[in-house]
């Protein structure tokens, strides 16, 4: 929002939310009732494509999202270090109102106007017509135009709101005010209703131009250098005519500089060039991948997961992972990233962070849930997780992470296989078992004396049950194979005892726990996970904690995406155990059979400024 917001400041479908794009339906409505009704010599192309090409738009912006976060994560080329954070991509989650308004035009302009109706594909001279005015007025008004919103009296009641983003995204670009976007629209125009009445516009110059702004919107405002030096130097002239996303950069961290809009022309002639611009385009060009201190292995758990990332929708990657009706929507890009990822034979960046001078990044095996649990699926498996080990220690890391089922038991032992067929490698494994077990057992209400305990047994399971009857709590157990080898290895007959009872109200649950047992719980039970993955909530009369986890210090950067089904600025305890494992310098692996002390991983965690979860949901 800009810092005194003006008139028109609110787009006018606004409390319509999700639903705003009904507004769309009485013009795609008219447009299949004329094709129903009108000869095939009477179609207008025009009208009927309308609805394809604001689909493709949409599409056109989310690739230039996806690519652009990817590129920006892996650091070649990134121009701006600062951080995007949650406030950002929350301001920005309206990005397609501007092409609902486009729609909305378009059929308004097809219906009222004459010389709208029944255009041809294509006509040269309408092209040509479209490129000279855009070159010659469209491209002079708008910096007039761009320079008047940065006086102070339009700055603080419209442009602010899209210079709140000094970090930009592709879909900053069209981050404006509602009065802002009709401004604009009106600029544009020009070409497009020239064209209509003199007579020379056709289907491809109307939708090119709007795609052609598209384009150069979402270049411009990447936060990585994209243009080659060589097109310069084979034609100089081009500075003056085609803008960098470097240039336009410098506008968003300068703000009094660089005020174009494709063509930097006009900053040349009115002296508004940031006199760094060539030397940040140089340096940016300039710029390697980054080398990360701190890998977080994880994998992909749904098919589409893949929205969820902060490579994938925005506006989903910024709030927990929950599956929602209109995803089906989605199944045809949903199947072909499925077929992408069967056939990809390596991990992938999804996120970058950094903390304490540590250079932090997530990458992805491109597998899913149920492909860990498929026999022939884990020697493939198990090659990913090697080979991004390798890759991790090639690139300098100190720790990696492994996350999910990256570290199941049966698939490689807690991560133990890799270290035991490279035993030269420097960089250090962590299953992050010790730090789970810290985090369950401060998840405890303070007095507890009995617990149930139901799930599969693991390292986490065992360490857990051994802590408990260390502490004089008793653990309680459904079933005789669980007892027997919970008993054996808390070598206490004591503290672990076989219940039928259910009446226990503090239940430590992992994988294999069923709706039928959590049936039997008494009202208000408390249900504390101790695996990686959430339990089916059965009950609404009992409360059920998050999986192990911790909340971010406030100087972790650039932590705008949720962790799964984890809240906001929530780390899961396998992540947190590899940073505070890098933090603290410890030169040990975390695999397998070994434990890392819990006391003392706990109170890293807490030194290093990472907070408990403390409630529930």
């Amino acid at each position: 929002m800009a810092t005194t917001p003006g008139f028109l400041t609110d787009w006018p479908w606004k409390k319509l939310g999700n639903f705003k794009y009904v507004i769309l339906s009485p013009w795609a409505i008219h447009t299949i009732y004329r094709l129903a009704t009108k000869e095939k010599s009477e179609i207008d192309y025009l009208n009927i494509l309308i609805i394809p090409f604001l689909l493709w738009r949409a599409l056109h912006n989310q690739v230039w999202i996806s690519f652009s976060r990817h590129r920006t994560a892996k650091g070649n080329n990134r121009i701006v270090d600062k951080s995007i954070e949650f406030e950002q991509v929350d301001r920005e989650t309206n990005w397609d109102d501007q092409i609902l308004l486009n729609g909305v035009l378009f059929y308004f302009f097809n219906t009222t106007l004459d010389g709208a109706s029944g255009l041809p594909i294509w006509r040269t001279d309408g092209v040509i017509i479209t490129a000279l005015l855009h070159m010659g007025p469209v491209e002079y008004l708008y910096y007039w135009l761009h320079r008047a919103l940065h006086h102070h009296y339009l700055y603080s009641r419209y442009h602010s709101h899209h210079h709140s983003s000094i970090v930009t995204e592709p879909i900053t670009s069209v981050i404006h005010p509602f009065a802002e976007h009709i401004a604009y629209f009106l600029l544009f125009a020009i070409p497009l209703l020239t064209t209509v009445v003199s007579g020379t516009a056709s289907v491809g110059s109307l939708f090119g131009y709007i795609t052609y702004i598209d384009l150069m919107n979402n270049m411009g405002h990447c936060n990585f250098e994209l243009i080659p030096k060589w097109i310069f130097s084979i034609f100089p002239p081009l500075k003056y005519l085609m803008y960098t996303p470097s240039f336009h950069s410098l506008h968003h961290t300068q703000f009094r500089t660089n005020y174009s809009l494709f063509m930097p022309i006009y900053d040349y002639i009115y002296g508004t060039m940031d006199k760094s611009t060539d030397e940040l385009y140089e340096t940016s060009l300039k710029r390697k991948e980054d080398f990360p201190d701190v890998v977080h292995l994880t994998h992909l758990t749904t098919p589409d997961s893949i929205f969820h990332l902060q490579i994938g929708f925005a506006s989903f990657a910024s709030k927990p992972q929950n599956s929602k009706w209109y995803m089906w929507l989605m199944w045809p890009v949903t199947w072909w990233s499925v077929v992408l990822n069967l056939v990809s034979g390596r991990s992938f960046i999804v996120e970058r962070n950094s903390l304490e001078k540590l250079r932090l990044q997530s990458w992805a095996i491109p597998r899913y849930n149920v492909q860990y649990l498929i026999k022939w699926q884990k020697e493939v498996i198990n090659g990913l997780i090697e080979e991004a080990i390798l890759e991790a220690e090639a690139r300098g890391a100190k720790v990696l992470s492994l996350g999910l089922l990256n570290q199941d038991e049966e698939l490689n032992r807690n991560g133990a296989i890799y270290i035991e067929k490279h035993p030269q490698i420097n960089i250090k494994v962590v299953d992050g078992s010790s730090l789970v077990v810290a985090i369950v057992l401060k998840s405890i209400p303070k007095g507890t004396t009995e617990v149930l305990f139901r799930g599969k047994l693991s390292k986490v399971a065992y360490s857990l049950v051994v802590a408990l009857c260390q502490k004089g709590i008793q653990v309680s157990t459904l079933y005789d194979n669980e007892y027997e080898e919970l008993k054996l290895a808390a070598k206490s007959e004591s503290k672990v005892v076989l219940s039928k009872s259910c009446t226990q109200k503090i239940w430590l649950v992992g994988d294999e726990l069923t709706e039928e047992e959590q049936m039997r719980a008494p009202k208000g039970t408390l249900f504390i996970p101790f695996s990686k993955f959430p339990p089916n909530k059965a009950r609404n009369d009992a409360f059920y904690q998050y999986t192990p986890a911790m909340v971010a210090p406030p100087s972790l950067e650039n932590l705008h995406s949720c962790e799964n089904w984890l809240p906001r600025k929530v780390m899961s305890a396998w992540r947190v155990a590899g940073i505070v494992h890098a933090l603290e310098g410890w030169n040990v692996h975390e695999c397998g059979d070994t434990l890392f002390d819990i006391d003392k991983i706990w109170q890293a965690s807490l030194k290093h400024g990472f907070r408990p979860l403390m409630f529930s949901t």
